[in-house]
């Protein structure tokens, strides 16, 4: 993926007056913006869903500005890309405010540099632990090959739990990872993806649920895991080459700050509006630690898989998912085809070889198509160049570039019966059903249903997606070198993609 910008133009000479123009309002806080629904917080919960990447960017960034005594990370994905970057100088202005930062991060996808994650951790507010250590950070390829050698299992075993979790009140948790490409800023591939926002009742569980993980002892922290016996020193100057970047409008546009700074009135409006939804019937569900207790191969199951299972044993008309990888097996293909047969009418949508950014899971999805269509679901596989795309993606991004990024599907939504839906991490595949942790929300509310269908329906259409039938797939127009590379990878395993 490509960055939008290098932190190469130092601010000083470049941009003189920019940081000074950025301030934070020392009279707004998170405790005054809750302060008329607080009563109502305490008996239920209060759901907004984030379609577009720059609001739900935006939203990180705002109640990061604002938090005042805690926030909780939880993500597979944290890159120190553009996004990444930016997301960090937010939380170092939080922790010298006297936040207490937590950020727990799978090992398998840590891209940084050893010595700037050891930088970020040596604040004394940001506390960091790597979960399920010994695939990659510290470890060279002879060890990295010797532990997926030796201890299989494990090895594949990740955190893909993705919870933001601010003073304790406030979470967003869905399917974006920290990256420029689940915000809309990469300039040559972004994904369509969902999150969904909580405050009240519900999210004590979900507190509950990072504590279970940053006690467990598969999460260790950075400086046992990089084998130091200390953290690094720091000054006033450690991080100013980072303040320096984000500061720089080339790499975070004005144009997206002035939306932070104006979320306070759109936060009363969305309130005022009804677009924020209360229910006494919102659920976290998480996976526990190390998921099952791997009796059963590469199997076994989990919380959530067993949560998604009952939703779809009792779905009684309809069900609409989407998915960016479909990897189905004999049980899935039963579930489905059960369904069918009861009148549950089943549409899938899921990333086409032109959009998908994974041909190692396509093959396998490719492979069984035939099977699944013969279930009786629908089948819709996404375009790259989805019409949607012109008003999902930010917009900052359209205007700067002269030409339109890949789009592909990254959300993990399912709407059951018009009534329920679930937002959150799981993939249709054995991994999200057997190996990684995962999250996911349930809602049982006819008026988020309803807002979410209403995107998924649009999806569904001829200039967003492909209708794949028994005699048709899409899969010809990209060129032969991915159809080769595809076919290709049908060697490998089902279970662990």
């Amino acid at each position: 993926m490509t960055h939008c910008s290098e932190p190469n133009i130092p601010v000083s000479e470049e941009h003189p007056d920019f940081c000074n123009l950025i301030h934070r309002d020392d009279t707004i806080s998170l405790s005054k913006e809750l302060e008329s629904i607080a009563e109502q917080m305490k008996t239920q919960t209060g759901a907004y869903v984030l379609e577009d990447g720059a609001g739900s960017m935006v939203a990180r960034a705002w109640l990061s500005e604002y938090a005042e005594k805690t926030i909780d990370i939880q993500y597979f994905i944290f890159s120190t890309d553009n996004v990444g970057l930016i997301a960090c100088d937010y939380l170092i202005r939080a922790a010298d405010r006297g936040v207490k930062v937590r950020i727990l991060v799978d090992d398998i996808m840590v891209d940084a540099d050893a010595e700037d994650i050891l930088k970020f951790s040596s604040h004394k507010n940001i506390s960091l632990k790597i979960y399920n250590p010994g695939v990659n950070l510290g470890k060279n390829l002879l060890q990295k090959v010797k532990k997926f050698t030796t201890e299989f299992r494990s090895a594949n075993q990740r955190m893909h739990n993705k919870t933001f979790i601010v003073d304790g009140q406030v979470v967003i948790t869905g399917g974006r990872n920290i990256a420029d490409e689940y915000f809309d800023y990469d300039h040559e591939y972004n994904f369509r993806d969902r999150d969904i926002l909580l405050l009240g009742k519900e999210t004590s569980v979900i507190n509950n649920s990072f504590n279970q993980f940053w006690n467990n002892p598969l999460s260790h922290d950075i400086l046992t895991v990089m084998n130091r016996e200390s953290a690094l020193e720091i000054t006033d100057d450690t991080f100013a080459e980072l303040h320096e970047y984000a500061c720089n409008p080339e790499n975070f546009w004005p144009q997206v700050r002035t939306r932070i700074e104006n979320l306070p009135s759109t936060f009363q409006s969305i309130k005022s509006s009804g677009k924020l939804v209360w229910s006494d019937d919102v659920k976290f569900i998480s996976d526990l630690p190390g998921k099952n207790d791997g009796t059963q191969g590469i199997g076994g199951g989990g919380v959530t898989t067993t949560a998604l299972i009952e939703l779809l044993k009792n779905a009684k008309t309809s069900v609409d998912i989407q998915t960016p990888y479909l990897i189905t097996t004999e049980l899935s293909q039963n579930l489905f085809k059960e369904a069918v047969d009861r009148g549950v009418k089943i549409r899938i949508l899921t990333n086409s070889l032109a959009s998908t950014d994974n041909v190692e899971a396509f093959s396998s999805y490719q492979s069984d198509r035939e099977k699944l269509l013969g279930t009786g679901v629908r089948i819709f596989e996404f375009k790259p160049d989805a019409a949607i795309r012109k008003r999902i993606m930010t917009g900052e991004l359209q205007e700067e570039l002269d030409h339109k990024p890949i789009f592909g599907l990254h959300a993990k939504s399912m709407v059951i019966d018009h009534e329920t839906t679930v937002i959150g991490t799981f993939n249709l595949d054995p991994r999200s059903a057997n190996l990684n942790t995962e999250c996911i929300v349930i809602t049982t509310s006819t008026d988020i249903a309803t807002g979410v269908l209403k995107g998924m329906e649009e999806e569904f259409l001829p200039e967003n997606a492909w209708e794949t039938t028994l005699d048709f797939n899409p899969d010809s127009t990209v060129n032969k070198m991915k159809r080769i590379k595809t076919w290709t990878r049908k060697v490998l395993p089902k279970g662990i993609l």
